[in-house]
């Protein structure tokens, strides 16, 4: 069964997985012992919003998770991991 999404949910939609991409390139940078484990939380992250529905809570979420992108960005290049 297909779902039809409605344009506010497909641009959701593409907001969260270019988040999730964003996400996961930004491991490239982390210290090679720590990528798995940082994968792991994004995914899992990923997961447990999932079946989420909410359109304001999905806003908030991306949000939320392109703030804690941002610092995590910002603590490789700190730490020399660019």
């Amino acid at each position: 069964m297909v779902l039809a999404l409605d344009l506010q949910e497909f641009i959701l939609r593409a907001r969260v997985l270019k988040l999730y991409r964003q996400a996961l390139r930004t491991t490239r940078k982390a210290p090679v012992h720590a990528r798995e484990e940082l994968r792991h939380t994004i995914r899992q992250e990923m997961e447990n919003n999932r079946s989420c529905s909410d359109r304001q809570k999905i806003r908030f979420l991306l949000s939320e998770g392109r703030e804690r992108l941002k610092r995590l960005d910002e603590m490789l290049d700190m730490q020399g991991h660019s």
